[in-house]
């Protein structure tokens, strides 16, 4: 299996993160991406180099305005007297917005969901060189490899059109799945983060050409609280093309594993020409965010029923905070999941 990364992610830093009324440490860090390329290494896995794509691969996905946001707010903010080292919002536009905001304050409010998304220099080369990891691996699929992964940091799956949050500032699977239309009708989705994909979701929610597939951590008592819900089947043309299946906080690898039961058929029914997982490891027992009781055997078995479809699969990191299992949680992943595989190298598509 081949594994793309780009050490230009490291760059994002943020300093600090509201959770609970306290100022703590920020957990999506450099050494989380550190310890997922220590368990890619572990697996066996061929570590490549992202490329570079054009900025229009981004902005098929992404609301121009809203990136511009991301590639120039820091300085914006940084010219204000007085300003800490990172941006981050200090309020919200609840209500219509009656006038077009251009000052950097007012577009955080407008761009940024919550507090887990501040901006420092080098996010937008950060964010950036994550999407270009995701667009490499889909690319490599599309080329012929049967697997490819994106060690992807920032995560993206709580990523908007035109909204950061949940640590999420470019939908890297969103981007992804978007390159591999390209080629492919039908792109399935399978999310098995432990928090719901919202921004994944949003994105797809009216088209049937996707299919969005996620199991999570029930939303009634979890981020991202407003969406992940059994009831949201898609709207439109893409009603009946949106699953979720969320599941009481804690739960082990047996609901998991039953649930994905249920995801495995939806995906199977709609015949899609690739895969993309969504890959959080952040359900694990030891996960510090608490959402999920899954064992490394648990990983193991999810990995295996996955790629007993045996489609064509680009998998896309998203959650999994910092342990010392998480290199080796990721490890039995991608063993687990090439074992299994039954797609053989194929004869490249057309270019693209």
């Amino acid at each position: 299996m081949k594994a793309v990364f780009s050490a230009i992610q490291l760059g994002h830093a943020p300093s600090k993160f509201l959770s609970k009324g306290n100022i703590v440490g920020y957990p999506e860090s450099p050494d989380r991406a550190r310890a997922l390329l220590e368990g890619a290494r572990q697996s066996g896995a061929q570590i490549c180099a992202s490329r570079r794509f054009g900025e229009e691969t981004i902005s098929a996905v992404h609301n121009q305005r809203y990136l511009n946001f991301l590639r120039t707010s820091f300085d914006e903010w940084s010219k204000i007297e007085g300003t800490g080292p990172d941006l981050m919002p200090s309020l919200r536009a609840m209500a219509p917005i009656l006038q077009t905001p251009t000052h950097v304050l007012a577009l955080a409010g407008r761009f940024m969901m919550d507090f887990s998304c501040a901006i420092t220099e080098k996010t937008w080369s950060s964010v950036s060189a994550s999407a270009m990891t995701a667009l490499t691996a889909a690319d490599l699929v599309l080329k012929g490899e049967p697997v490819a992964y994106a060690l992807c940091r920032p995560p993206g799956h709580h990523a908007y059109v035109q909204r950061a949050g949940g640590f999420c500032y470019l939908n890297n699977t969103a981007i992804a799945v978007q390159h591999l239309r390209s080629v492919h009708d039908r792109v399935a989705i399978l999310d098995v983060d432990v928090h719901h994909g919202n921004g994944t979701q949003a994105i797809f929610y009216s088209r049937p050409d996707v299919l969005t597939v996620s199991l999570h951590a029930d939303p009634a008592s979890y981020y991202p609280f407003y969406w992940g819900g059994a009831d949201e089947e898609g709207e439109g043309e893409g009603r009946g093309f949106n699953l979720n299946l969320p599941l009481p906080v804690g739960s082990g690898d047996d609901p998991w594993l039953a649930a994905l039961d249920l995801a495995l058929a939806k995906v199977d029914a709609y015949k899609p020409g690739v895969l993309v997982i969504a890959l959080g490891l952040d359900a694990h027992e030891a996960d510090p965010l608490k959402g999920g009781t899954v064992t490394q055997a648990g990983f193991a078995r999810i990995a295996e029923q996955v790629a007993s479809l045996g489609l064509p699969t680009v998998i896309v990191q998203e959650g999994g905070y910092l342990t010392e299992h998480l290199p080796d949680n990721l490890a039995m992943f991608l063993t687990s999941f090439e074992g299994a595989h039954a797609v053989p190298v194929h004869e490249a598509p057309p270019e693209v």
